[in-house]
């Protein structure tokens, strides 16, 4: 298989080592988990990426989940750009930053109030905070595999980058900050009811993604879920769904509305920004009323409530809400094309591979299976999934660079790029063989 012309791209790599370091301004975006240089990208349509060299691309990393509508969608693009003539940013209230927490609260019933900031890390880590001032107290629970940005103590035992690159938690975390988070394994519930009867009054909430994303695509186990609602109720913790990937991906309600679970709080980011960066952390009116102004809790943010990022993401989630009948049977149609004819061409050439998939995120596991914890996916054959990356990419198709991440589609996606990615898994699946 001739590999495609990545000159431009190459230099470009060169000189972006100059001033970054390894190139990139975020680990996920290497490609040393998958080998070879990435390619430096310059435009994207719809379902399709064009990189420096004029190479095309069907994408099935959409930013890492945002582009939902796919790239360049024209009511985005136009909503920005009217955005854009009145000023980039004020620094100041905007009508538009209600408009869209009213659609955002309409999708989400357990969110009464919310507040936007600039990314995910930073709803993550004030939804933390905030906990910890509801109960008075300082352990939190997350679960191996599941990443929650990078802040300090959320690094412990994390999954995405970290995951990719090996990493157990990061260098320049104190052990005194690593200590207050305990990191269990997902989808073990006897293991939370250990943990709380080991630290009892101790532990202020429950951090999880509700279908994890991080350590590539793990569904919840049948009553996982309401077991954590019911555990945290009865210990007097916070629940805290960590939907910057499934909102509005996995359903118009996200997660939450998938599996009926009704957390305190929960942070939102990626689709909510229509591709700009924005994150968002909400829930119950009491404890978000702990808030300064309002309340002791401090957090604050100059660029929060963008306006071009709220004039992407109001387009955005306006698309979606007045055709969702339409968006997500769409994604489900398609995504289940996608993954299971590329499950069936690795079966035909003998590969061991597990998908897991829910709506329009999943993951092509390189292992007999199951995967339904990070355990479990760490058995991944990640030497196999580096060949049939590259390969794909020599067929025109990018997904992430990591066993270790969802892959997504949008609505920009059809039969063609169905029928092309199959017929590219086909030919990527020889290039596996060689060992």
């Amino acid at each position: 298989m001739t590999a495609r012309i990545r000159t431009r791209s190459q230099a470009l790599q060169q000189r972006a080592e100059r001033f970054f370091p390894g190139g990139v301004n975020s680990p996920v975006r290497a490609f040393r988990a998958v080998g070879g240089a990435p390619p430096f990208l310059e435009s994207a349509q719809g379902a399709w990426l064009t990189d420096a060299d004029g190479n095309r691309y069907i994408d099935y990393f959409g930013s890492w989940g945002p582009m939902i509508l796919g790239h360049a969608f024209p009511p985005v693009v136009e909503a920005i750009e009217r955005a854009a003539r009145s000023s980039a940013s004020f620094g100041a209230s905007t009508a538009a930053e209600a408009d869209l927490a009213e659609r955002v609260i309409s999708c989400f019933p357990a969110i009464e109030k919310m507040r936007f900031v600039s990314s995910g890390t930073e709803a993550t880590m004030s939804a933390i905070r905030l906990a910890r001032a509801a109960t008075g107290r300082k352990i939190v629970v997350k679960f191996e595999g599941c990443y929650h940005g990078h802040a300090d103590g959320l690094l412990v035992k994390a999954g995405s980058g970290v995951a990719t690159f090996g990493i157990p938690g990061s260098a320049g975390v104190p052990e005194e900050t690593a200590h207050l988070t305990l990191a269990l394994p997902y989808n073990d519930l006897a293991a939370v009811e250990a943990a709380f009867a080991a630290h009892p009054g101790e532990i202020a909430a429950i951090i999880l993604e509700p279908v994890v994303g991080n350590a590539g695509c793990i569904p919840p186990a049948p009553g996982f879920l309401a077991g954590l609602r019911s555990l945290t109720t009865r210990e007097g913790a916070l629940l805290i769904a960590d939907e910057v990937m499934t909102g509005f991906r996995v359903a118009l309600g996200g997660a939450c509305q998938l599996y009926s679970l009704d957390p305190d709080l929960i942070t939102l980011g990626k689709i909510v920004g229509g591709g700009l960066p924005v994150g968002v952390f909400g829930g119950k009116r009491v404890f978000m009323d702990l808030l300064a102004p309002l309340g002791p809790v401090y957090q604050a943010g100059t660029l929060s409530g963008n306006p071009l990022a709220m004039a992407a993401g109001i387009a955005t989630l306006s698309y979606l809400q007045e055709h969702a009948d339409h968006v997500y049977p769409q994604l489900e149609t398609t995504a289940k094309a996608v993954t299971e004819g590329v499950a069936a061409e690795a079966a035909k050439a003998g590969i061991p591979l597990t998908l897991n998939r829910v709506g329009a995120m999943w993951t092509w596991f390189f292992t007999p299976g199951p995967v339904t914890d990070y355990t479990q996916a760490a058995m991944s054959d990640t030497a196999a999934f580096g060949r049939f990356h590259n390969a794909m990419l020599n067929q025109g198709v990018w997904l992430p660079p990591s066993q270790f991440e969802a892959a997504f589609i949008s609505t920009a996606h059809g039969k063609e790029e169905t029928a092309a990615t199959i017929a590219a898994a086909r030919e990527a699946f020889k290039a596996v063989l060689v060992s």
